[in-house]
């Protein structure tokens, strides 16, 4: 079974996580709006399933909610990853309006966020606009992927990190593909 399901509490938040990367019911709940229709658009256009309940001190900010879901969530994807079985690699290139997103990404056991662009607002709602940065940041550290978002283009940041979480939700589709054959790797381990 290609699934995970772990928890995290701290001081600060609690987080649980249920994944499955072949697909299931999207339940997302974090109190942060904006933050759980981009986390919704990831699992439907990654075509996993996942059910995250998250609770933070919202009181303060967004910041440790967003950041420990990102941690927990790439905890999960590196549970639910064989990484002998998949295909490893995936990129997406995702239009939205008058915003282009890119994805590539490794899922190579050696984690490394490049991040390239600029959020023209501040906040999207509720969320600030750099924590989508954080959100990345945790994800690519706990699950163990090289991955590369660039903003190519764009004015309006609801529709610059929505491509981004949609971008990075195909790639990692095409990433955890299965395949047949052993290790993607010329040295045969990751």
């Amino acid at each position: 079974m290609r699934t995970a399901e772990l928890n995290r509490k701290t001081k600060e938040t609690d987080i649980s996580i249920k994944l499955s990367l072949d697909g299931g019911e999207v339940e997302i709940a974090t109190g942060i709006g904006f933050f759980d229709h981009m986390l919704n658009s990831f699992a439907v256009h990654g075509g996993f399933g996942l059910k995250i309940k998250a609770s933070g001190d919202l009181h303060v900010d967004a910041h440790h909610t967003v950041e420990d879901v990102g941690i927990v969530l790439g905890k999960a994807f590196a549970a639910a990853v064989n990484t002998s079985k998949v295909a490893r690699f995936g990129s997406f290139v995702l239009p939205m309006d008058e915003a282009l997103v890119s994805c590539a990404l490794d899922i190579s056991g050696r984690p490394y966020l490049v991040f390239n662009g600029e959020l023209p607002q501040e906040r999207c709602g509720e969320f600030d606009s750099c924590l989508c940065v954080e959100f990345f940041r945790a994800f690519a550290v706990n699950s163990g992927v090289t991955l590369h978002i660039n903003i190519e283009y764009g004015d309006n940041a609801h529709h610059i990190i929505e491509a981004a979480f949609k971008a990075a939700a195909h790639s990692m589709r095409i990433a955890t593909r299965e395949r047949a054959e052993g290790v993607l790797s010329t040295k045969g381990v990751l």
